[in-house]
């Protein structure tokens, strides 16, 4: 409990989900009862007109019935409520509540009660005054000089003063340059309106100057008046505080003196009757709200300030003397007598909370302990702490994670079925007049333990499509099995990077010590079949592209390899196939009578990559039946890395494309938006004007932007088409740097990590800029050559380059590396220089875009006298490969 916290008088809460601003909070004795009790008078945004008169029987009681006086529903916000002498004819205290729209003047009166429910309260309308612009707020005051009676001035949201000499309208009157309202006081000392502007200056105008100025209604100058005609308004002094002022105030000391109060964002300032500075504090907190009164002390002014960490701060000039604590931020205070009690600060919050309290302090009763000072017994520690160890140390061989032995929770077993379906699902194909088949797959879960949310996630490369890919399993009991079935189908006219699918299954195991359940995924891979994305066809003798693989067996059949796409009509043809992709290009494959070799040639290179991958398969499976367990391929020809940069370039260049038209779209958009702007402006000038074939460009630029659009669209179709390209030529150089040097399962795996992250490719993260980091990290590390090399220091920010020629350079300088005898590896002795030792010696290695533009002349030559070599080696099979195609 803090020692300086507000003592409660009397609370409430008034009504449910209403708001309330600084305005709609007064105190003053409105029912006239001339006992000096002021009553409170509480206005809410929902319309709510309430007056309260407290009597609580204890200090902190809450609010009895018959404490509110009156709460009758106006029916429209009360942005506003003051107490004064406002009709004309009595100096009785009458009512203003100020709407939006309107301002009403009410009587409050009592009857007295002659039955135990006490006096009755009623409220009865003077007058009111239409308003003709959306009120902001109001101030009031004997202006002129006036005595006797009140005079009321509204501010409006644009800027206009409007005063009413009590039950007729005098006049209205713009502001100078006004853009948004600030709070707005009357001081009846110098007679003149004080308020803040959206210049944050303080700005001050006399009340003559505002009655003689040029009427409200003209805005513009006219030639009259510009002539002398009527008066221009004119600040009588203005002072800028550099931030915006939250509400404004005025206190007399008497007749002779008169501060001025202004409460910013962060400072408080006080200011003398001319605009000079008195004094400002710089404030700790935000504040909320603020209220000046005079002192007890001669000559000094209290200000109670209340901001939005709940404090409530008395201040005296510019010193700290009180701090306390409320229940709630205060949007508005005041200070008032109530029940004989004086000086008690009245706080009301936005949501409602309207509160009564004083100033005081709680003592605190708290005591501390005696602290017992007991000798330690360190054997007894000693053993505490070796359990404590013990358990920690199980708990780490237990580990959070679940075993090994724990991951049949859930078993997940894929099924492709055979044959394709009866009905094709093939939905929006653009195949041309090809028909898309499709085919089933059926993907079956198990569970051992009781899941919950089991979510399957079945994922196919594109252009492949599945009927649908999302599927939640509840598993209430164990051993329940569950099945879905979706069909597998191709959308687009080019081959997928892979035939190979993807079933994940994610799910939570709740276990002992998380209760919630720990995440786990499953996945279980599945290979489609190569007819659902190819159809039989006549073999091809001529093509650009050709690859020979080597084998260590004799040829096989291969229509035994291929069953299902022999074609009938060549029946005695056993060692040519053709295939035809669905939409796309034919590839020819053709076994050799004479050697071990097969030739695939197609006029694609990325088309050679699905049927290598599927000969090399089903040459594998063939000789595993057979119980052949030396069966190998190879590769002797050269890499043909030449065709494989020109599928990097055209993908680089659609990138480099779509990067130009996305910033050309963008400028067209602004263009577009800046033209809706102009033709705005000139359709809701009153004085209508010739557009300036305006119209024209707006609809020339919108035609621009569409066709741009368009454009957009097409060039990220072509680059999906061309990732998957060159997704397919990747796997092939892969696999045939696998095959030329002999590389193991895990030097391949690293290859795939390298040329090969991404699965989808946008303008953020290239292909090209992932592929280049990880080639470089490759050649920094396992296949550095000195240590100056491990020394380089790699960029740690992708973007996209400028152009190819680095990635290049790099892919080649990798193979060149490999084919001296260089090892992929990821162990920590990977950056350990190798030693290299091949017949003949080695080259060094370049350490400058020079020496690397040598090592390329150098790896040219290598790969080119290696392709002479081999046509002088192999000439006869070579021969033997062309006669069959002939």
């Amino acid at each position: 409990m803090s020692l300086f916290k507000a003592r409660d008088w009397w609370s409430t809460v008034l009504g449910e989900k209403e708001e309330f601003d600084q305005g709609c909070l007064c105190l003053a004795d409105v029912d006239n009862s001339g006992n000096g009790q002021d009553k409170i008078i509480v206005g809410s945004f929902m319309g709510y007109l309430r007056i309260f008169n407290p009597h609580p029987v204890k200090m902190g009681d809450g609010a009895q019935p018959e404490d509110l006086l009156l709460e009758v529903h106006l029916r429209e916000p009360i942005l506003q409520v003051e107490v004064g002498k406002f009709v004309s004819g009595t100096e009785m205290l009458h009512l203003a509540v100020l709407h939006t729209r309107k301002l009403c003047v009410y009587a409050v009166s009592g009857t007295l009660g002659n039955v135990e429910h006490g006096n009755q309260y009623q409220i009865t309308l003077m007058y009111e005054h239409h308003l003709q612009r959306t009120a902001c707020n109001m101030t009031y005051g004997p202006f002129g000089g006036v005595k006797g009676r009140d005079l009321i001035c509204i501010q409006s949201v644009d800027g206009m003063l409007m005063v009413f000499e009590q039950e007729s309208f005098a006049f209205g009157r713009f502001l100078p340059g006004s853009l948004l309202p600030g709070p707005l006081v009357y001081s009846p000392r110098t007679d003149s309106f004080i308020t803040v502007s959206s210049c944050r200056q303080v700005e001050s105008y006399k009340y003559q100057v505002l009655a003689f100025a040029t009427d409200a209604d003209k805005r513009q100058e006219t030639d009259q008046q510009k002539l002398g005609s009527g008066k221009r308004l004119i600040v009588d002094w203005t002072l800028n505080i550099g931030e915006q002022a939250l509400d404004i105030c005025v206190v007399s000391f008497g007749p002779s003196a008169s501060s001025l109060f202004v409460l910013g964002e962060r400072n408080l300032f006080c200011l003398k009757d001319n605009g000079q500075i008195r004094f400002m504090k710089k404030l700790d907190c935000s504040p909320s709200c603020f209220l000046p009164y005079c002192s007890v002390s001669e000559g000094t002014i209290n200000t109670l300030i209340g901001n939005h960490n709940s404090m409530l701060q008395i201040y005296q000039d510019v010193t700290l003397k009180w701090a306390t604590q409320l229940p709630h931020v205060p949007v508005a205070v005041r200070v008032g007598s109530l029940h004989d009690l004086k000086g008690l600060v009245v706080t009301l919050s936005d949501e409602g909370h309207l509160q009564c309290s004083y100033l005081g302090t709680d003592p605190s009763l708290f005591q501390a302990p005696v602290i017992e000072s007991r000798e330690l017994n360190y054997d007894e520690l000693d053993v505490e702490l070796k359990e404590l160890q013990k358990i920690i140390k199980d708990f780490k061989c237990q580990g959070v994670w679940p075993t090994t032995e724990k991951e049949d929770d859930l078993e997940v077993s894929v099924t492709v079925s055979p044959n394709f379906d009866s009905v094709s699902q093939a939905t929006d194909v653009e195949l041309g007049t090809d028909l898309v088949p499709s085919i089933t797959v059926k993907v079956t879960l198990q569970n051992r333990v009781v899941l919950h949310k089991a979510k399957l996630s079945v994922y196919v490369q594109p252009p492949l499509v599945l009927t649908c890919d999302q599927f939640t399993f509840e598993f209430m009991e164990p051993q329940m099995s569950s099945t879905v079935a979706l069909s597998v189908y191709l959308r687009r006219s080019y081959t997928p990077s892979e035939l190979e699918g993807n079933a994940i299954v994610s799910y939570t195991r709740p276990t002992d010590r998380n209760p919630d359940g720990i995440p786990r995924v499953i996945q279980c891979k599945f290979r489609l079949p190569l007819k659902l994305v190819c159809l039989p066809d006549q073999p091809s003798k001529t093509a650009s592209h050709k690859l020979t693989i080597d084998t260590n067996k004799s040829t096989v059949n291969l229509l035994s390899l291929f069953p299902g796409f022999a074609n009938q009509s060549e029946d005695d043809q056993v060692n040519v196939l053709g295939f035809r992709f669905l939409g796309g290009s034919r590839v020819t494959l053709l076994a050799s009578k004479t050697s071990q070799r097969y030739r695939i040639q197609s006029e694609q290179f990325e088309d050679l990559w699905l049927i290598t991958s599927e000969l090399i398969l089903r040459l594998q499976e063939h000789f595993e039946k057979q119980g052949t367990k030396d069966f190998a391929c190879s590769f002797s020809g050269s890499l043909p890395l030449q065709e494989y940069f020109e599928l990097i370039d055209h993908h680089f260049e659609l990138r480099i494309n779509g990067e130009k038209l996305e910033e050309l779209l963008s400028e067209r958009a602004v263009q577009f938006r800046a033209i809706q702007r102009r033709l705005l402006t000139r359709f809701k000038d009153k004085t209508p004007a010739p557009l300036q074939h305006l119209d024209t460009l707006l609809d020339g630029t919108y035609k621009q932007v569409i066709a741009l659009a368009d454009t957009v669209e097409e060039n990220q179709d072509n680059l999906l088409q061309s990732f998957a390209r060159l997704k397919s030529a990747t796997h092939l150089v892969i696999l045939l740097i696998g095959l030329w040097q002999k590389l193991s399962a895990e030097q391949i795996a690293i290859l795939e990590a390298a040329f090969l992250p991404l699965q989808e490719d946008t303008q953020e993260l290239g292909w090209e800029e992932t592929v280049d980091a990880a080639v470089a990290h490759l050649l920094k590390t396992c296949l550095s050559k000195s240590s100056k090399e491990q020394a380089l220091n790699l960029s740690s920010q992708l973007s996209i380059p400028k152009d190819t020629s680095r990635l290049k350079k790099r892919i080649t300088l990798l193979c060149d590396r490999l084919a001296k005898g260089g090892r992929l590896c990821l162990s920590t002795d990977a950056a350990a220089p190798q030693t290299m030792v091949m017949p003949g010696g080695c080259t060094p290695i370049p350490e400058s875009d020079q020496e690397e533009k040598s090592v390329e002349q150098d790896s040219t030559e290598l790969f080119t006298n290696h392709r002479l070599l081999l046509e002088k080696t192999a000439g006869p099979e070579v021969s033997a490969l062309q006669g069959v195609s002939e």
